[in-house]
């Protein structure tokens, strides 16, 4: 964090751009900030790649399981997804809850941070009888907070985190974050061969370059940037020893990059990276373990052997 005469515009994206491309001893920049309007819709793209088969695997799960991992639960219950993003794959969940209500009104609150994407998590679902959705444009935590407050007195809850995001965790980092979720349908993203995921940060046509060169423009709308998106390349690299794909932006020369809302000209060696994600692959016992670290008890897992992907039942003990 940093002092308000030295940015007199402060805000936390600043403050965090100030404190990973500044602070920091390595740059690194928060990865909750690729998902901006433009990088939301860039995410979509993503999902349609034939290299990046997580999506697809997500949903098949989805559409065959979601009946059974209703079963599991009360029928009143408020659905709540954490970065619901474009809402395509909580179709299945909700057509199942809707089934098993029989009547009634299932309550659904999508949460992102990108107003765009709850806009088209709404166009996408809302045509889903019995069916009412709630957008709630926030962070994960705060914005399920509000959930919380906004269910009826002795309602269960139930939290979707689908896709590969827990894999933007570290595990020590997933497990505490599991501990602030009361009910949580979790999923995790598990390994695969090297060649395969490296593909699916890194793929033909340049649609994840555009993903994280967007971060950098974002810099250049919001904080008054100067960075030239072709001074930087994407890369993807594998991390075996911690078990994780990295997304960096390396500087392809030497160069100074002035951010005017920071008044500072940042220095960066040929060469040098910025780190903007990592996405952690785990063994599906790993996902068990994290959980019951943080209270929960594992109630089924499901696993893609299209994608190795799994999506997991936690109860709250």
């Amino acid at each position: 964090m940093f002092a308000a005469a030295q940015h007199p515009q402060s805000s936390q994206f600043a403050d965090d751009v100030f404190g990973g491309l500044i602070e920091s001893k390595r740059k690194t920049l928060p990865s909750q900030y690729l998902y901006d309007d433009i990088g939301s819709a860039l995410f979509d793209v993503l999902t349609l790649l034939p290299e990046y088969g997580l999506t697809r695997a997500d949903s098949r799960l989805l559409a065959r399981y979601s009946s059974r991992i209703l079963a599991e639960l009360p029928r009143d219950q408020l659905i709540v997804e954490l970065g619901s993003g474009s809402g395509m794959k909580t179709r299945h969940v909700l057509e199942a809850a809707v089934e098993r209500r029989k009547g009634g009104v299932v309550r659904y609150i999508p949460i992102d941070i990108s107003a765009a994407a709850l806009e088209r998590c709404r166009r996408a679902l809302e045509n889903i009888g019995g069916v009412e959705i709630r957008p709630l444009e926030a962070s994960y935590l705060h914005g399920l907070a509000e959930a919380v407050r906004r269910r009826h007195s002795g309602q269960a809850i139930l939290v979707l985190f689908l896709g590969s995001t827990i894999g933007n965790f570290a595990p020590d980092e997933a497990q505490a974050f599991l501990g602030h979720i009361r009910m949580a349908l979790q999923t995790g993203d598990l390994v695969k061969s090297r060649r395969r995921m490296l593909d699916a940060y890194d793929d033909p046509i340049g649609a994840t370059a555009a993903f994280n060169l967007n971060l950098l423009a974002r810099i250049n709308r919001e904080l008054g940037g100067e960075f030239d998106l072709r001074s930087f390349r994407h890369q993807a690299r594998w991390n075996h020893r911690h078990s994780r794909i990295e997304m960096h932006l390396q500087s392809r020369i030497h160069q100074q990059v002035r951010i005017a809302d920071l008044d500072r000209a940042i220095e960066f060696r040929k060469q040098e990276t910025i780190w903007t994600e990592s996405s952690h692959k785990f063994q599906p016992e790993q996902i068990e373990s994290m959980a019951a670290g943080a209270g929960f008890a594992c109630r089924g897992q499901w696993i893609d052997r299209e994608w190795p992907f799994a999506e997991t039942l936690l109860m709250a003990r």
